[in-house]
């Protein structure tokens, strides 16, 4: 379980046959979870700075490619402070930025997504972009927005987003309960 709320950014060293390396300066132990741009990995190695993952071929299929940094967070544990949202590392699927918009020191990004990932948004409603936990602004049929004030801009990748850059998303797990238990 995670927060949202990134706690740096890491770089990444090499990623071969399944396996993720990484610089950091957090010390979770092996066999505790990261969560890597939204997706929660088990460090399987840590040395000198250096974490180790490996990562499935599931997780491959339902998330973005992994760029030179990503967002990281480490597990939530009991009496920690929740100050994003419930979020679970699982990824639902991938979006696209669409627009970029700069307002004042703020940025709104435009997120085109999936259907099966729209379906959860509502206007005010939580979103996890790229494991960064984000209040959607707007919505309509096919994309919707949020806004990034300045300290989400330099600690995150989001800062560096461009249009078209693939973002990972994992919409509202509360959303998707609510839908589960209403009768068809």
């Amino acid at each position: 379980m995670f927060t949202g709320i990134v706690r740096e950014r890491g770089r990444i060293v090499s990623f071969d046959d399944g396996k993720l390396v990484l610089d950091s300066t957090l010390q979770p132990e092996i066999g505790d979870s990261v969560s890597v741009d939204g997706i929660c990995l088990t460090v399987t190695g840590r040395d000198n700075g250096r974490l180790s993952f490996d990562v499935m071929p599931e997780t491959l299929a339902r998330g973005k490619r992994f760029r030179a940094e990503v967002n990281l967070e480490p597990a939530l544990r009991i009496g920690d402070p929740l100050g994003g949202h419930y979020v679970q590392g699982h990824v639902d699927g991938v979006g696209r930025v669409r627009g970029v918009d700069r307002e004042g020191d703020d940025v709104r990004l435009r997120i085109e997504a999936p259907r099966e990932i729209l379906r959860y948004c509502i206007e005010k409603g939580s979103i996890t972009i790229d494991g960064v936990a984000l209040t959607i602004t707007a919505l309509d049929d096919d994309t919707f927005a949020v806004a990034l004030v300045p300290h989400t801009l330099a600690v995150t990748t989001l800062g560096a987003a461009e249009p078209g850059d693939e973002v990972n998303l994992e919409a509202d797990v509360l959303a998707k309960y609510v839908e589960r238990l209403l009768p068809n």
